[in-house]
């Protein structure tokens, strides 16, 4: 499935460009470019929608977000340079990197490069208060449970952390819209979400029905810590109108990226549109809290772009080691 969310130079109603936007050497920058998001329904469509046309109304191109398979289909879209841009996790970048994508097995992915840091995926899990789940032990063998759009990082990992948690289930792929729908069907047991919070689909399902966000224990997010990439997170009570305090959680950091070819002033210009201004990020979702320049020390996997690594080392006195940045 395809679909995209495009502005374009002529509906362009914002006000003037950034400096840098305006003073940049645009020799060789594309007329039109394309985002690769994730399922409508996720957090990465709306946050990645958000930025792409944030960034084309400052420059005056045409240009948005396309719905994909998520990380790992974006890692390959990126590569090859069927999208000039898109969101990854480090986790499936990782994986991508060492060519054991399932999009391309033996493809090593290193021609996708960081450009900014975006925020932290928590792992997560929603069932329907009338189903009695209130914790991963309580869910029945057997279960369906939805990972989301295949590929994604949700889909990469929560049914590895499911099992490492001796967890019995069915597992069922979709957009998170329509697992949403799903699990108010009844068609669905419970939901493992990996998104960035709040998650546009758990809300929604907020306004509809009971739901119940399940918390791992202390002993269930030490097991997974010490079998995957993730870190200890705490899902705010606030996110949510269904939790009455904070939540347990694991997580895993999220990079936008950019194809390694593209002209550095391009990405440059890019990373300083989006970087410059956190309120303005903050209103297109709540996870760009943590959009900000100081964040870029969290990538440990990515290649930089050279456009991106000159913003950083400039504007937040980045110390990026000239080994991690893409020579072309």
């Amino acid at each position: 499935m395809k679909a995209s969310l495009v502005i374009t130079a002529a509906a362009l109603t914002l006000g003037c460009a950034s400096v840098m936007a305006q003073d940049a050497d645009r020799t060789g920058w594309p007329e039109s470019y394309t985002v690769g998001t994730a399922s409508q329904g996720g957090t990465y469509f709306a946050y990645g929608s958000g930025w792409a046309n944030l960034v084309a109304t400052e420059l005056g191109l045409s240009g948005g977000a396309e719905v994909t398979g998520g990380p790992m289909q974006n890692m390959a879209l990126v590569h090859t340079g069927d999208a000039s841009f898109g969101m990854t996790t480090l986790g499936p970048a990782a994986e991508s990197l060492a060519g054991t994508n399932p999009i391309a097995p033996g493809l090593e992915m290193t021609n996708a490069c960081a450009m900014f840091p975006m925020y932290q995926t928590p792992f997560s899990v929603t069932a329907l208060s009338s189903s009695g789940i209130t914790s991963v032990a309580e869910i029945p063998a057997g279960a369906k449970i939805g990972f989301g759009p295949a590929g994604s990082t949700s889909d990469t990992y929560f049914p590895r952390m499911m099992e490492t948690l001796g967890v019995d289930f069915e597992r069922r792929n979709g957009g998170w819209t329509d697992l949403g729908s799903q699990l108010q069907d009844g068609l669905l047991d419970v939901i493992a979400f990996a998104a960035g919070v709040p998650v546009p689909a758990v809300s929604q399902l907020e306004v509809q029905t009971d739901v119940n966000i399940i918390e791992f224990t202390e002993e269930e997010q030490a097991k997974i810590q010490e079998a995957f990439p993730v870190a200890s997170f705490e899902i705010d009570a606030s996110t949510y109108t269904t939790l009455t305090e904070n939540a347990r959680s694991v997580s895993m950091w999220n990079f936008s990226i950019a194809n390694c070819d593209l002209p550095d002033s391009f990405v440059e210009a890019v990373v300083d549109i989006v970087m410059s201004d956190n309120e303005r990020m903050m209103g297109i979702h709540k996870a760009a809290a943590s959009t900000i320049p100081e964040n870029w020390d969290k990538n440990n996997v990515l290649m930089w772009h050279p456009g991106a690594a000159k913003w950083f080392r400039e504007n937040a006195n980045a110390d990026i080691a000239d080994e991690m940045v893409f020579s072309k």
